[in-house]
């Protein structure tokens, strides 16, 4: 496969996966301030937005500038709409290796935002960020319907899974701080659609250690960070078709993603709590990283060419003489 080709399946795969969980975080928080008013809008809106990595305003933030810049702005900050109009560009450029489906999904999508985004300012932000939802899980169901479990699949799936421990990974750290019995847990799991789930597995109890245990450790949740991981690490062992070295991975993408596997894998019961704060930085470090080295091993393995301006007066000058 063309490094272009799966370079571009590859920020696909993160940047529908980034709309969608963006989306979510953000539907449950707009929920929160609308129906608790001893939250601080302004307060809650910063911290939210240090999670997801956006620069803070200096205005007072309420629940509709907090959704025009993370939701609506279309000025490159990463916003749903932004990450949107850049998965449809790599679709654009990759018409080839994805889908007709695929395609008409993410332009339907693309070409409908400004409509969504008026009728959300008449009756909410919950009907925008359902809406990007149900595209999100609609593009998810075409992939795995429409495409051949060849590389181009597994880069997708590759990109969906690494921006899905990220996002993961923000979304606990913007609760890391809170108490056990603090009733915000509730919000990190429907956050992540895992509310439902997590009530039938836990049977209903409810706390800080158990919603962790859930959504770093669980093996058969897809949301997971532990499952994202071992998704990623699978696809990049299907990805690297070089004979098996003896003394272990020699490629540094599936290096990062086995020992932050590993590592929660043989965690000890209970511990997660300890150092959460820590951990979760650490792997908010592990996938930056490996974003680099897939990069690096993928898609630019070959240095580009560049020509220098001494590099091409000579040439004209030894041309020129040759003349």
């Amino acid at each position: 496969m063309l490094a272009r080709n799966a370079e571009s399946l590859y920020w696909i795969g993160r940047y529908v996966e980034r709309a969608d969980d963006t989306a979510r975080i953000l539907d449950v928080t707009v929920h929160q301030l609308l129906e608790d008013a001893t939250v601080d809008p302004d307060h809650a809106s910063r911290v939210l937005l240090r999670v997801l990595g956006f620069e803070l305003p200096t205005e007072r933030l309420d629940v509709w500038s907090l959704t025009e810049l993370v939701a609506f702005s279309r000025n490159g900050t990463g916003s749903i709409v932004d990450s949107l109009s850049s998965a449809r560009e790599n679709a654009r450029g990759a018409r080839e290796v994805t889908s007709s489906e695929m395609w008409e999904c993410l332009n339907t999508t693309y070409n409908a935002l400004n409509d969504r985004i008026r009728a959300s300012k008449r009756l909410g932000p919950h009907e925008f960020f359902s809406f990007i939802e149900e595209r999100a899980a609609m593009f998810a169901g075409l992939a795995d319907s429409t495409l051949s479990r060849d590389d181009g699949y597994r880069f997708l799936l590759l990109g969906r899974s690494v921006e899905r421990v990220d996002m993961t990974v923000r979304l606990l750290l913007a609760r890391a701080g809170d108490r056990p019995s603090s009733p915000a847990w509730v919000t990190v799991l429907r956050s992540a659609g895992a509310h439902d789930t997590y009530l039938r597995t836990y049977r209903g109890a409810l706390d800080a250690q158990r919603v962790l245990e859930f959504m770093v450790l669980d093996r058969l949740f897809p949301r997971s960070i532990f499952y994202a991981l071992s998704q990623a690490e699978a696809s990049l062992d299907e990805l690297d078709h070089r004979p098996d070295s003896r003394v272990g991975s020699t490629a540094e993408a599936q290096r990062l993603l086995g020992r932050a596997r590993s590592e929660l894998e043989f965690l000890q019961p209970g511990a997660l709590l300890e150092d959460l704060q820590d951990r979760l930085m650490a792997l908010q470090t592990v996938c930056s990283d490996v974003g680099d080295a897939i990069s690096t091993q993928y898609f630019h393995a070959a240095p580009w060419v560049a020509w220098t301006d001494a590099g091409a007066r000579t040439d004209v000058a030894q041309v020129e003489g040759e003349l």
